[in-house]
């Protein structure tokens, strides 16, 4: 085979693999995301390089009402665009797991016009959705458009509390 078609099958691997990855990843919800600007802690009471949802830079009940209304237990805060499609069925799935959740809300946030905010706690695509603790830390976060058992099960951790 010629160095062209070697290139080309290399190149379509390598599209398919992300593109694999992609889809596994989308939507799930892993972890947290300490933005670069926060001042990086290691508690005394937590592991070697890990942090306690007290340690990470969290939102103010005022800040999360500029947007909306916070929840008594939980907030399901969305960083959407105006033409991101998959923002549109994140907002039905969010609002469905509000109405069903007692005390749980949404809030959408334009990252587009709240850029300060988006470089703030580290949003690098749309949709991204925090699950925010009442108390406004943020307790885990999926990009991509999650599935409606995907936020009941990130907000396990804090109904059962």
């Amino acid at each position: 085979m010629t160095e062209g078609v070697w290139v080309l099958v290399v190149a379509v691997a390598a599209a398919s693999a992300f593109g694999a990855y992609r889809a596994f990843r989308d939507g799930r919800f892993a972890g947290t995301r300490t933005p670069a600007t926060a001042p990086a802690t290691e508690p005394a009471t937590a592991p070697a390089g890990r942090e306690t949802s007290a340690d990470r830079p969290g939102f103010e009940r005022a800040e999360l009402a500029r947007f909306g209304q916070p929840g008594e237990r939980a907030t399901l805060l969305q960083f959407s665009s105006a033409f991101c499609a998959p923002c549109r069925a994140t907002r039905r799935v969010l609002a469905d797991v509000a109405g069903t959740v007692p005390g749980v809300t949404h809030v959408e946030v334009d990252a587009e016009q709240h850029l300060d905010l988006v470089r703030r706690v580290g949003v690098t695509r749309t949709p991204t959705t925090l699950i925010l603790d009442a108390d406004g830390r943020e307790l885990t976060r999926a990009a991509g458009a999650p599935t409606k058992q995907a936020v009941l099960t990130g907000l396990a951790a804090v109904i059962d509390r």
